[in-house]
């Protein structure tokens, strides 16, 4: 890695760390806030206090410290799946788990929030699925997978500070490939972790 790249890395992050936030944005994470408490997951004082801190925040990072330990979205079973699923994330986490049906494509861009994709009991109708990510300094991925899911991320642009973490065999004879998951796309700074549940080693 060069002098020049790295300098280069650190500008994005710190540019991107303290981008503007708008009035959307806000409101976005003082609803997050909201479903948060009514799930219990916040308690009124907490709730009050984190609604204060977002309606004064100035910057993204600012809003994304609000939800950074609260789930904000998750799959539903009981919305049937498209060919194509969106996530786009400023900010804050995105969870597909438990039982949800498998797309034949994703488009998943993150700025500074995290996606995860847990495939451990998702409902697989068919044997491949298109992953195209974009994913910015503060935007990691990860996927659970488990024997018969293969992930193939070779043609996936990583730039400097991003990495690709792959961590279960890609190939056991003993399980028959269920899934073929191909990743495409670029790493701006963000992580791509594929790793199996802890239960499974």
């Amino acid at each position: 890695m060069s002098d020049e790249s790295s300098a280069e890395d650190s500008v994005d992050r710190a540019a991107l760390q303290e981008l503007r936030a708008s009035h959307a944005d806000r409101d976005h994470v003082v609803e997050t806030l909201s479903d948060a408490a009514a799930e219990g997951r916040l308690t009124p004082e907490e709730l009050d206090e984190r609604v204060e801190r977002a309606l004064g925040a100035r910057t993204l990072r600012e809003l994304a410290a609000l939800t950074r330990d609260l789930p904000e979205q998750r799959a539903n079973p009981s919305i049937p799946s498209t060919d194509v699923v969106k996530i786009e994330k400023r900010f804050g986490t995105a969870e597909w788990v438990g039982t949800w049906l498998v797309p034949r494509r994703m488009e998943i861009r993150l700025t500074v929030g995290n996606a995860k994709l847990d495939f451990t009991n998702a409902v697989i109708t068919h044997d491949q699925l298109s992953i195209d990510v974009e994913l910015g300094i503060g935007g990691d991925l990860t996927l659970i997978t488990k024997p018969g899911i293969v992930v193939v991320a070779n043609d996936v642009i990583v730039r400097s500070m991003a990495e690709i973490k792959v961590r279960p065999p890609q190939q056991d004879p003993d399980f028959p490939v269920a899934l073929r998951v191909e990743v495409t796309g670029q790493l701006r700074g963000g992580d791509l972790l594929v790793r199996y549940p802890k239960s499974i080693r």
